[in-house]
């Protein structure tokens, strides 16, 4: 399975996820030169921004880990160039969805955490 596939693994989970929840999917993989967003949704007044990161069970770094201030940064900037082009009167929300598969030929989702609020337009973690 290459990068790209274990991707879509694993954001097609937190869609099915954040559906349950009673989030609407709004966009996915929206992408300007600056960068690109995962997961787009709505829910509960908020407009989120969801950024998936996808592990193998027992890797090195954490999902949470992987979003430094340089990733949020552009997700922030490609997020601002979303909310230019739609007329959106939601209040932002930058979620990180860590998500856990399987090794092997034929990896399975065996976890997913959502870390709500993860970090803000100013650029600060607010999860540890």
């Amino acid at each position: 399975m290459d990068r790209g596939e274990k991707g879509r693994l694993g954001e097609d989970a937190v869609c099915e996820l954040l559906v349950r929840r009673g989030h609407r999917i709004v966009e996915r993989n929206y992408r300007k030169k600056v960068g690109e967003i995962d997961i787009i949704s709505a829910t509960d007044g908020f407009i989120v921004f969801t950024e998936v990161k996808t592990r193998k069970f027992g890797g090195m770094m954490s999902g949470i880990e992987a979003v430094d201030l340089r990733k949020q940064k552009k997700i922030i900037l490609t997020s601002d160039a979303y909310l230019t082009e739609h007329d959106i009167a939601l209040q932002p929300r930058y979620d990180v969805a860590e998500v856990t598969i399987t090794r092997g030929e034929l990896p399975q989702v065996v976890r997913i955490d959502i870390f709500e609020g993860a970090f803000t337009a100013d650029g600060v973690y607010t999860v540890n």
